[in-house]
């Protein structure tokens, strides 16, 4: 195959990956530059939930207490979270009755509290929000089960697009530098295309492996060689859709107590009740950026430290390179455009074949005139 046959292959692959996903690539690029900054978006759009009077905390009790008086009847309380930079106490509580067979993350009630006075500011469904719905919409595509794997699938194409566009964009006469010029068609949403997609296509390249890499973990945990997760116990979701235990044997306060006495007087950060598939309580301190962790048997009140979740591996980079989570703002701002961009490449690319169908119906028409 020669270079100007290659050339076409490569044009129809980028075409059609570019037509066929534009409808997918545009919201899931547009949601994920929202989600670079999601704090911050969710205190724009929900200024509620955030209108604290202070930073003073009450003891954990009195949180629950007050959550209680807002919940439904046979809702349990399955997690308390304390205020972090300036915000809420957090209660979350499973919802009454058997939980849901369906996949994802289960419903859960949500009481936003004003620390200093543990005053009730917003009770919200867990999947409720602009900024929970752009999550979903990001990693699913708010297609519950196969929506994550068509997310990752999304990411490998993607990953082909930025290389071919890359193959197409360089100049096939001259210096490589001519392909920098911003006019290289009479069409500004042509130039448009070529410029914006040459700046993106190494970012949107990184992007689009780490979510393939967020989306299939076990695959790619395959070739790096970390341990997945150990089979024989319960896996992750059914442990999230557990049920809180009514009664648990040991109060809450006793829990804390004893879970203190490994933490060192760290600050406490969050308690998980103990469930009906596990019967501890996990109560997590946090000393400096480091979360502490600490599980409290609910039978005899025995205290142990948890495993710390490892802060290391591939797969905790991937997923911090791909939202930005203590990158610094040079490469948020690179993933918010990693966003914006993909979708302007999406509706040029669409004038664009739209355009080429138009002069080439033009052509076989004068074409058919002649013969």
């Amino acid at each position: 195959m020669n270079k100007l046959a290659m050339r076409r292959a490569w044009f129809q692959v980028h075409k059609w990956i570019g037509l066929i996903l534009a409808i997918l690539i545009i919201p899931l690029s547009l949601s994920g530059a929202a989600l670079v900054w999601h704090d911050a978006l969710d205190r724009i759009v929900d200024p509620t939930r955030y209108a604290v009077s202070g930073t003073t905390v009450l003891e954990p009790d009195v949180y629950v207490a007050a959550a209680m008086t807002r919940l439904k009847h046979g809702e349990r309380i399955a997690q308390l979270t304390m205020p972090e930079d300036g915000g809420p106490v957090v209660v979350a509580a499973a919802a009454a009755g058997s939980a849901p067979k369906r996949p994802g993350p289960p419903q859960r009630t949500m009481v936003y509290l004003d620390p200093p006075t543990a005053r009730v500011l917003e009770v919200s469904a867990s999947s409720g929000g602009l900024v929970r719905f752009l999550h979903v919409l990001h990693g699913s595509l708010q297609l519950p089960g196969v929506g994550r794997s068509i997310v990752g699938w999304i990411g490998v194409a993607m990953m082909i697009s930025c290389f071919t566009g890359l193959w197409l964009w360089w100049p096939t006469i001259g210096k490589w530098t001519r392909g920098l010029r911003y006019r290289r068609h009479r069409n500004a949403d042509t130039n448009l295309h070529h410029l914006f997609g040459f700046w993106i296509a190494l970012p949107l390249f990184v992007l689009s492996l780490t979510g393939a890499w967020i989306s299939f973990p076990q695959f790619f945990g395959k070739i790096t060689g970390e341990a997945s997760r150990p089979r024989g116990g319960p896996d992750r979701g059914a442990m999230m859709r557990a049920k809180p235990l009514a009664k648990p044997g040991q109060p809450l306060a006793v829990a804390i107590g004893k879970a203190r006495s490994l933490a060192g007087g760290a600050p406490l950060r969050s308690v998980t009740w103990p469930t009906d598939l596990s019967a501890d309580w996990t109560v997590t301190f946090v000393r400096g950026d480091t979360p502490v962790g600490v599980k409290i048997a609910d039978d005899t009140g025995g205290a142990t430290a948890a495993p710390a979740r490892p802060q290391t591996g591939v797969a905790r980079w991937m997923r911090r390179i791909h939202d930005g989570t203590d990158m610094g703002a040079l490469w948020q701002v690179i993933i918010f455009l990693g966003g914006i961009l993909p979708a302007v490449l999406a509706v040029t690319g669409v004038i664009m074949w739209w355009r080429a169908r138009g002069w080439k119906a033009e052509l076989a028409a004068k074409r058919a005139v002649r013969a």
